[in-house]
C-alpha cells in the first residue's frame, strides 16, 4: 500500500459527536464539539478542545463546571445545530426544544433527551493556539434508564454519532462489530 504525505492535519477518525454545556451568565447553553475524549481512569476525566470565541468557553470559564452530553442519532439535527449557531445570538436550548435539568454540581446544565450525560468540573485547561483543552473530572454520569442492559449502559442502545470531517462532512452511527475488546488479539498472542 503506497501512502502520500498531507502534513500536520487534525484526522483521526471518528470523533465523537459531543453537546458541551455550560452556563453562561446564569442561562444554559450547548455547543457541539467534537474534539474530545477520555483523557483519565482514576478519577475519570473527559477532555474537549473549545475555542476562545466559543460563547460556552466563556461560561466554563465562569463556573468551573461544564456538561458533556452524548446525543443519539435522533437528536442530530438539533446536535448540528449547535454547532452552527452561537448561544450569544440565540436561546439553542430552547430552539432545540432540549429539557434542562441539573444535577450533583448544580450549575453544569444537561439535556434530558441525550442518553448520556457527564457532570464536570474543570480541573485544568491548556492553551494549544487556536483552541483551549479543557479536561473535566467526572463527577456524576447520568443514564437514561432503557439504554441499560443487566445495569451497564449499552451502546447500541444509546445509539451515538460520530462526526465525520473532510469530504464527507456527516454524522453517523457507529458500525458494526468487528472484534471482541482485549480478546480477538489472543489469537495473534497464542501463534507467536
Amino acid at each position: 500500500m503506497s501512502k502520500i504525505t498531507l502534513g500536520p492535519r487534525e484526522l483521526v477518525y471518528p470523533m465523537p459527536a459531543f453537546l458541551v454545556g455550560a452556563n453562561v451568565d446564569g442561562k444554559a447553553n450547548f455547543m457541539t464539539a467534537a474534539w474530545g475524549g477520555i483523557a483519565n481512569s482514576v478519577p475519570p476525566m473527559v477532555s474537549v478542545g473549545i475555542r476562545h470565541a466559543r460563547h460556552t468557553y466563556k461560561g466554563m470559564l465562569q463556573n468551573s463546571t461544564f456538561s458533556v452530553n452524548i446525543p443519539s442519532a435522533d437528536i442530530v439535527v438539533e446536535t448540528d445545530y449547535c454547532g452552527i449557531v452561537s448561544g450569544a445570538k440565540s436561546d439553542k436550548a430552547a430552539d432545540c426544544g432540549f429539557d434542562v435539568f441539573y444535577g450533583k454540581l448544580g450549575n453544569a446544565p444537561l439535556i434530558e433527551q441525550c442518553p448520556v450525560n457527564l457532570e464536570c468540573t474543570v480541573e485544568h485547561t491548556l492553551e494549544l493556539g487556536t483552541h483551549v483543552l479543557f479536561i473535566g473530572k467526572i463527577e456524576e454520569v447520568h443514564v437514561s434508564e432503557s439504554c441499560l442492559t443487566n445495569g451497564e449502559v449499552d451502546v447500541d442502545k444509546v445509539d451515538p454519532i460520530a462526526y465525520v470531517a473532510g469530504p464527507a462532512r456527516r454524522y453517523q452511527r457507529l458500525g458494526e462489530a468487528v472484534g471482541a475488546g482485549f480478546s480477538i488479539g489472543r489469537e495473534l498472542k497464542a501463534a507467536k
